[in-house]
């Protein structure tokens, strides 16, 4: 019996895989530990509620990320990536869209790999990753030196183009043809992702992805927040059983 061609998943994070920004929850996971501050905090959820209700914005997400390498300028870089487990399990989870939690466990039963690419911080991108069954994640690497951070990117922030790349390569590794691989984004940031593989998905898109995929043919899919709303009263229920 002949194997299945090999295939990779490419999963963008916010808004995507989740309702709202990752970078935001780690936010709230960094105020509860003590790490910054409530007026930061406050800044932070402005930009969230804005992505959350029309998408990703490239000024609004550039505003953040400066905003958050200023705050973590010298911090232990281990004060972060500890936080990882405790900000999914306590406020990444619930947001998680059930419809795409669910494609990702059907890529993997059919054998494909499942990859996320994202500008969230590394650490935490891999975070979700494991939690969701995924094969792994590339996301944006914080500079540090000598365990501390330096408030500068490592590398290019996994945005628009770099997803791609990062793609093409992990497609090769696989030995995956791009033309029997998936991908599945909102923002039309993410289109050189969408255009490089055969089955492209625009989850949620924002109004410039929505008339791109419309022009294109592509697949759509709108997904209710309610659901979301649901996982989040089926996970308080678990934790008071």
């Amino acid at each position: 019996m002949t194997s299945p061609a090999p295939a990779v998943a490419f999963f963008d994070v916010d808004n995507t895989l989740l309702r709202g920004a990752s970078l935001f929850q780690l936010g709230r996971g960094a105020h509860k530990a003590g790490i910054i501050t409530t007026m930061q905090i406050a800044r932070f959820a402005i930009t969230a509620a804005r992505f959350t209700a029309r998408g990703e914005r490239h000024r609004d997400l550039d505003r953040a990320r400066r905003e958050a390498l200023r705050i973590i300028t010298g911090r232990p870089t281990s004060d972060l990536r500890d936080l990882a487990p405790h900000v999914y399990r306590r406020y990444i989870e619930a947001t998680v869209w059930p419809e795409t939690r669910a494609l990702v466990t059907e890529h993997r039963t059919l054998g494909h790999e499942v990859w996320l690419v994202t500008t969230t911080p590394d650490f935490l991108a891999e975070e979700i990753a494991e939690r969701l069954g995924a094969n792994g994640a590339v996301g944006t690497r914080l500079a540090e030196v000598d365990g501390r951070y330096t408030g500068e990117v490592d590398g290019a922030i996994m945005h628009g183009p770099e997803k791609a790349f990062a793609a093409r390569e992990i497609a090769a590794r696989a030995g995956a043809e791009l033309s029997e691989c998936f991908a599945y984004s909102d923002s039309i940031n993410d289109v050189p992702l969408l255009s490089l593989c055969g089955n492209r998905v625009a989850v949620n898109p924002d109004a410039r992805l929505r008339r791109h995929a419309t022009a294109e043919g592509w697949a759509q899919m709108r997904l209710d927040p309610q659901g979301v709303k649901a996982e989040k009263r089926r996970l308080r229920r678990e934790a008071k059983g």
